[in-house]
């Protein structure tokens, strides 16, 4: 069955036809919920709550993009997460948990044991950058540069306008920038970024 159809079953409480859009978003929710809270136990909590709070509320969907739909349902329930954990202890990036499978994003298949390892280091250093960023503007990065929803299918999983989803994703961008410039350090060398300064000095000295 097609997802129209699987939906509309479930709507009518077929618990097959759930289990089936289960099956077939769980890898993306749990993605997004690990960028979101950065820890894997956690993240896998969120998206279990997630899809049942999914299931309980299939009676108010009313068509439209079903995975924004169900992404928006992941985001919430990962900022109820942060503001539990928040309420427990103040964050702190010792805390992430940053799996090395979870910056497969990053990898090619086709690349040695070596850059494999590069890219998913590079993987680790993002991640924890993404961590530092505000939650609507490290739900707007996740969903648009690494899930590569489209800014409308951003919007909606986020519950805002499209010209908001682009403010947020350009201030993360910033910020997740200004972050790895500070961690210049961390990087594999190959991946290390420069200052505007830096290529401005090069571009003149390449003129």
């Amino acid at each position: 069955m097609d997802e129209k159809t699987l939906v509309a079953a479930a709507q009518r409480g077929e618990l097959p036809a759930f289990n089936q859009l289960v099956l077939h978003y769980q890898g993306l929710a749990y993605n997004v919920a690990y960028r979101i809270v950065g820890n894997a136990d956690a993240a896998a909590d969120a998206t279990q709550d997630a899809f049942l709070k999914a299931y309980r509320a299939l009676g108010g969907y009313r068509g439209g993009s079903f995975k924004a739909w169900l992404l928006r349902i992941v985001t919430n329930t990962c900022y109820d997460a942060l503001r539990a954990r928040q309420r427990r202890r103040a964050s702190s990036l010792d805390d992430l948990d940053v799996a090395p499978e979870h910056a497969w994003q990053l990898v090619n298949g086709h690349a040695g044991p070596e850059e494999q390892a590069l890219r998913r280091e590079l993987g680790r250093v993002i991640q924890a950058g993404i961590a530092t960023l505000p939650p609507d503007q490290r739900t707007a990065v996740v969903l648009s540069d690494i899930q590569g929803l489209s800014y409308q299918e951003a919007a909606e999983a986020m519950g805002c306008s499209l010209g908001t989803v682009k403010s947020r994703l350009s201030r993360g961008r910033a910020k997740l920038r200004g972050y790895l410039l500070q961690q210049q350090e961390l990087l594999p060398s190959r991946y290390r970024l420069q200052s505007a300064g830096h290529k401005a000095r090069d571009a003149r000295g390449m003129r």
